[in-house]
């Protein structure tokens, strides 16, 4: 009876990627949809796509001019107060998963999608505490959880105190992507790391 449940994600914020995915969402592709994901560790928003106009996912987290795709159903939900402030949806969303004590909103990029990833602490944290890492990995570790975005290896290897080796720092981001614990995306030189 006295129980209070609190949502894993902070609902206003989900609802402003909702809502994003369908102003933006580009409906000339045929076979498209907007999708919604829940997973152990995160929530994804994906929209079929790209994003227009020439802005990247880095660009949507600081001050941009708006340009809904859809104009007529960006009004019609800016008059029902489901989206305030036109150009700070995404800003709004950091805010509000920072103020949770969640880790800033991801959004990617990838083919003719674009996905925004939400995601929690409590799964890896739990994780964390059965699995045995050496120095070095915690480091990387933290190094990674603290960024605002995606590593490549040579920011990773110029962040680590000692700056060791290249095939050491490489061997110990394999080990934390066996464990679970990080990702890559890219290839190469244009590889970024990440914590998940």
């Amino acid at each position: 009876m006295e129980r209070i449940d609190e949502p894993l994600y902070p609902p206003l914020a989900t609802r402003e990627a909702l809502a994003n995915a369908l102003c933006h969402r580009d409906y000339a592709m045929g076979g498209g949809s907007i999708g919604l994901a829940v997973y152990d560790d995160r929530l994804e928003v994906t929209s079929t796509g790209p994003l227009h106009f020439g802005l990247t996912p880095v660009d949507l987290f600081g001050p941009h001019e708006s340009r809904p795709w859809n104009p007529l159903i960006a009004r019609t939900f800016y008059r029902r107060g489901i989206i305030e402030e036109w150009g700070r949806g995404t800003i709004r969303m950091a805010d509000l998963t920072k103020s949770a004590g969640l880790p800033r909103p991801d959004i990617e990029e990838r083919g003719d999608c674009v996905t925004v990833r939400f995601r929690h602490t409590n799964h890896s944290a739990d994780r964390q505490l059965h699995v045995d890492l050496t120095e070095q990995q915690s480091a990387i570790l933290h190094l990674l959880r603290h960024s605002e975005r995606p590593l490549a290896l040579r920011e990773i290897r110029s962040l680590l105190d000692q700056q060791p080796n290249e095939r050491r720092v490489r061997e110990d981001l394999a080990n934390l992507k066996a464990k679970l614990m990080t990702e890559v995306t890219g290839r190469g030189p244009g590889a970024r790391w990440r914590a998940l």
